[in-house]
């Protein structure tokens, strides 16, 4: 089904209106082969506490952005191969329900549907996308992803040592590795993730004594250890602005394309 809405009018509209929702903050979308097969509101669970974002899922692709105005516009737009993606189920825990992972070589995350049947048919047809473009390229699944973070609201003590209490001057930080909550002592060395960044990233003390034997072992990777007064790691997740709405996921979910079983 996907396949027979390539060269259609209806998907080239489709991808022209995305597009001009993000305005010129956006990337280009619409290029030759490439087909929207849904999108919907999730809630994405950011560093700092729960956000509606926009999601499109293309036969490629993935894109996400913060909502100005609900189908009207958006901004802060993320797009994510999916030759890197990797999902994994979530169960029903606590007040957030209809969860899964959404793991890629810089970033990983969770997000949520509104209904289990909206949570099924996100990951039905992702992981069929997936499957469809591994195939058809030859290549292999990913095989290391990100770690996902641990939510600031979860961690009131360094979760290395157990001691550390966070306030306006003990500030949070995320181990690139493990993605534990810790503070700034038991996060003063780097390590470059060559998979994540060019650059040597902020690792936790644990991280980073097992990472420097693999590496001692024969392992890839070279630690760098330094001053983190000036991180350049990204400590920050740049998805974590406010939203100038408030909103929810209740926009159902829109797919375009039927999964051939």
């Amino acid at each position: 089904m996907v396949d027979k809405l390539v060269n259609s009018e209806a998907n080239a509209r489709r991808i022209a209106m995305v597009e001009g929702c993000f305005g010129s903050s956006g990337h280009p979308l619409g290029i030759p082969g490439r087909v929207l097969v849904g999108e919907g509101v999730l809630t994405k669970m950011c560093r700092k506490k729960p956000k509606a974002r926009q999601f499109f899922l293309f036969n490629d692709t993935l894109v996400y952005g913060n909502i100005v105005i609900s189908k009207k516009k958006y901004n802060k737009q993320h797009i994510i191969p999916l030759e890197e993606i990797k999902l994994q189920s979530l169960e029903d825990d606590g007040p957030y329900r209809n969860g899964w992972l959404i793991c890629t070589a810089s970033k990983s995350f969770a997000v949520y549907a509104a209904t289990a049947t909206e949570k099924a048919e996100w990951i039905a047809h992702i992981n069929k996308c997936v499957e469809d473009l591994l195939r058809k390229s030859g290549k292999k699944p990913l095989g290391e992803h990100a770690a996902v973070w641990v939510p600031d609201a979860e961690a009131n003590v360094c979760m290395h040592c157990n001691k550390s209490q966070f306030n306006v001057l003990n500030r949070r930080h995320h181990c690139r590795k493990c993605g534990a909550v810790v503070c700034g002592p038991c996060s003063n060395k780097k390590f470059l993730l060559p998979v994540q960044s060019a650059k040597p990233l902020r690792v936790c003390l644990t991280c980073h004594d097992v990472l420097t034997k693999t590496k001692n072992n024969g392992g890839p990777n070279v630690s760098l250890n330094g001053d983190l007064s000036m991180d350049s790691s990204g400590e920050d997740d740049d998805d974590d602005d406010e939203d100038p709405e408030n909103l929810s996921s209740s926009n159902e979910a829109k797919f375009y394309g039927e999964i051939q079983k």
